[in-house]
């Protein structure tokens, strides 16, 4: 008996020090893609990560924060199995991520299988994602694809005179919501697709679609991002294309406007909409891009930052500031820190953010071109700003859900434009 008493004590003085240390902890799972099409976008969302961290030094109340990196490819399938790794194995009180759209319903429906667990988005952009069958545990603190695309359609048509377009979008549910943003607005306002293509993520070859393009438009709509928009570029101006061009949200990022190559340099004087724009003389956004440049070495960087880094930074922001309300302490099944993460309303460097019921945030959207610096690089200038765009673009939620959920075949731009 008296040696089992000492057996069971000497465990406990084991145990304790790993459950102090618990205690004392909060862990983070974060998600970025790492191979794949998304992979600098990536780890520009993990620049923007750390950026938001070191604004607390890494601690809430006393607490250590620690993280741990998932690994993904920006598929759906590979953002379900890293996210129940990073809960079930790695033991993470909440999930920052994923990246891409397709990832974003993947991890709204895990998260309703962990009610006791937090997944806050951190920069993909499908509208179902908050919009059909939300989570309660699941938050996303930047406007969806589609917000992103609101005010860009009535700029090129009453700004640039652009009325007939020929659209290519990536194949996949961001795509879909991100030219929706787009082309409801555009329709509304007069304008007309001639014809729309699909490219599927990660295609190569581009030949086909290039040489479908028709010929009597004013401009191109180019809706994909990362290498896929590095590719078509490239292929497109081997072959002679001189189209004007109008950028998606993803189009026209840093992440694309740094690449290498002859193609770019089509880009210059491209309209494009999105969650901000590099050169805003906001006192708060040039703090952060000062920050994001003086954080990180400049081969190890982009000249300013990409969407993706003040996306992560956002979610980021939102989820300290949140940890902060609660002191640092989970009650039962996190349900404090949801209700802090609900009622977050604050200002982010790229505008003031507050939530819908959904857990969808209310944002601005900025209209921007791209211009060539001195040096030769290129950044998105400012434009136009439109201000509180919430998930429905400004309409009733009946008027809204008529359209339909974005897909391959809608919205229908002729039923759309007026008269």
């Amino acid at each position: 008996m008296k040696l089992k008493l000492i057996c069971t004590v000497a465990a406990l003085a084991i145990l304790a020090p790993a459950a102090a240390m618990a205690a004392d902890t909060i862990k983070i799972g974060l998600m970025a893609p790492q191979e794949g099409v998304f992979t600098e976008p990536g780890n520009d969302g993990i620049r923007g990560f750390k950026l938001a961290l070191n604004k607390y030094n890494g601690e809430i109340n006393g607490k250590k924060i620690e993280w741990v990196l998932g690994p993904t490819d920006a598929t759906p399938d590979t953002a379900s199995r890293i996210a129940r790794k990073l809960i079930e194995q790695d033991k993470v009180d909440f999930i920052i991520g994923p990246l891409s759209g397709s990832e974003g319903i993947a991890l709204r429906d895990y998260a309703k299988t962990i009610p006791e667990k937090t997944i806050i988005n951190s920069a993909s952009g499908a509208l179902e994602t908050t919009y059909v069958d939300p989570a309660p545990n699941f938050f996303r603190f930047h406007p969806d694809g589609a917000q992103w695309g609101y005010g860009l359609g009535s700029y090129v048509v009453n700004e640039k005179g652009w009325k007939r377009v020929a659209t290519i979008a990536a194949d996949y549910s961001f795509g879909y919501t991100n030219f929706m943003g787009f082309a409801v607005d555009f329709c509304k306002a007069g304008g007309e697709i001639v014809e729309k293509f699909w490219l599927p993520l990660g295609s190569g070859d581009f030949a086909s679609i290039i040489a479908a393009l028709p010929d009597d438009v004013d401009a191109i709509y180019l809706g994909v991002g990362g290498t896929d928009a590095i590719n078509f570029l490239n292929q497109y101006e081997q072959a002679g294309g001189d189209t004007n061009i109008i950028g998606g949200t993803i189009m026209v990022d840093q992440t694309v406007l740094t690449a290498r190559g002859r193609a770019k340099e089509m880009l210059v004087g491209t309209p494009s909409s999105g969650p901000q724009a590099d050169d805003w003389e906001d006192a708060g956004w040039q703090a952060y891009v000062k920050d994001y440049q003086e954080t990180f070495p400049e081969n190890e960087r982009f000249p300013s930052p990409s969407l993706f880094a003040t996306n992560y930074y956002g979610a980021t922001l939102a989820a300290m500031m949140a940890l902060d309300k609660i002191g640092g302490e989970f009650d039962e099944g996190q349900k404090n820190f949801h209700a802090a993460l609900a009622g977050l309303e604050f200002d982010t460097p790229n505008g003031h953010i507050k939530l819908d019921d959904n857990r969808q945030a209310i944002g601005s959207i900025f209209i921007t071109e791209v211009v060539e610096e001195a040096d030769g690089g290129l950044h998105n200038t400012f434009k136009a700003k439109v201000d509180d765009v919430n998930q429905t673009l400004g309409m009733s939620k009946e008027e809204f859900d008529k359209i339909g959920l974005p897909s391959r075949d809608t919205p229908d731009c002729a039923a759309l434009q007026p008269g």
